[in-house]
């Protein structure tokens, strides 16, 4: 298993960012192109115990959002977050970078050395 894990969406520039950012530092890296693989209810919950900023940061509120006709107060929890998510995964914040027990949505892209120290 890899040190490091990013979910990554390739056409995100924070994305390549960030990507960039941790091929620099030559880490032990596993990419997962999260669109081409969506994430399973029991992964996203992982991920979502894992950021120190609560459950809904993971959850993009932007016009796709909108266009589904979702409310954001009604997506607070981690298990409402992880329910849209499994079902709309374009809407998860990205990259999302974990290292063990923690995890960091890299915007903007240095805020993946958080957890690279």
């Amino acid at each position: 298993m890899a040190e490091f894990t990013i979910y990554h969406n390739p056409k995100c520039s924070k994305s390549r960012e960030t990507l960039s950012i941790l091929k620099g530092r030559a880490v032990d890296l596993q990419i997962i192109e999260y669109l081409k693989t969506p994430l399973s209810s029991k992964t996203l919950a992982g991920l979502l115990a894992k950021l120190p900023d609560g459950a809904k940061v993971l959850l993009r509120k932007d016009n796709r959002f909108r266009e589904l006709g979702y409310n954001a107060e009604d997506y607070t929890t981690a298990d409402s977050v992880a329910e849209i998510l499994e079902e709309h995964p374009e809407l998860m914040q990205r990259p999302v970078v974990v290292r063990g027990s923690r995890a960091v949505i890299a915007r903007p892209a240095d805020r993946v050395l958080e957890i690279l120290n």
